[in-house]
């Protein structure tokens, strides 16, 4: 059993904390508030008042913040996690940021005789409750094979993609294809709707059908009822989708696709649905369509 520590006790990263209590490691944690986290130190997970606390505290270090600037945030400064790093240590950011701050950090790292991952992870909150989250994991191949048995904890699948920034490229990648498989969803089930279906009928034919991804499988029957709570809200999946335009500029990849569902995205937090689940899209568009949602 290791002695982990975990920086970021949101939706996702508090339950992935959680798993790795329930799997007998002992884990310290941080929240920048704390009362979100009073859930897992009812666990058995011990607090610690800065990122730094957590790092001088343990071996190993998880980390998932919202963006790039919050990962800034956190890193630096004589609280941050660098201000306790030392040999041996390894930080594994599962944070979504932008693959050049990873690699930067990553530098910074290694400059104290530590080690960084990143590792990003693919599913959501259903899949991570099912066993079923999936890894991608950037950085020291060596480091990666000695940190896999941790990461299986957490979930089924971790795959090494590359050097330090190269997982984090690999979600980017990854995630343009939720705005951009939502909105066509969106399309779908409004031109049914206006055709005379039913759209809880729709639904059900779409999310069985031979273009049903897992993600589609789940989220789906959101435009039915949006939860109460986002898996993944507006404000999160713009994140990503400007992370991908920025990634394809740089690259020059072009990314037509992914810059319609950006603009829709834009429309949702113009309508005051950033912090609802990202398949708030669908309202936008039945907005368009004249269909009440």
């Amino acid at each position: 059993m290791a002695n982990l520590g975990y920086v970021g006790l949101g939706v996702m990263g508090g339950r992935m904390a959680a798993r790795l209590i329930d799997k007998g490691h002992t884990v310290t944690g941080h929240n920048r508030t704390r009362s979100k986290a009073q859930w897992l130190i009812d666990k058995g997970m011990g607090w610690a008042g800065t990122p730094r606390d957590v790092v001088s505290a343990t071996d190993v270090t998880f980390v998932m913040v919202t963006d790039s600037q919050a990962l800034d945030a956190i890193a630096h400064g004589q609280d941050g996690l660098l201000a306790g790093m030392a040999p041996g240590k390894v930080l594994i950011d599962m944070s979504t940021v932008s693959p050049a701050m990873s690699r930067e950090l990553a530098a910074e790292v290694r400059s104290r005789g530590g080690e960084m991952l990143d590792c990003p992870v693919s599913g959501s909150v259903l899949t991570l409750e099912q066993g079923k989250l999936t890894m991608m994991i950037g950085g020291n191949r060596a480091t990666c094979d000695r940190m896999l048995p941790l990461l299986l904890d957490i979930g089924p699948k971790a795959t090494w993609v590359g050097a330090n920034g190269a997982a984090v490229s690999m979600k980017i990648a990854l995630n343009l294809s939720i705005g951009v498989q939502l909105l066509a969803f969106s399309e779908g089930i409004l031109l049914a709707e206006k055709s005379g279906i039913d759209r809880r009928t729709a639904v059900e034919v779409f999310t069985n059908s031979a273009l049903a991804s897992p993600m589609l499988g789940y989220r789906g029957p959101m435009v039915l009822q949006l939860p109460d709570e986002a898996w993944f809200n507006v404000k999160m999946m713009q994140k990503d989708t400007a992370l991908a335009l920025e990634l394809g500029r740089t690259l020059g990849v072009p990314l037509p696709t992914t810059a319609i569902a950006n603009e829709f995205l834009t429309a949702a937090r113009g309508i005051g649905l950033e912090e609802k689940d990202c398949a708030a899209v669908f309202h936008v568009l039945a907005q368009l369509a004249g269909i009440s949602a």
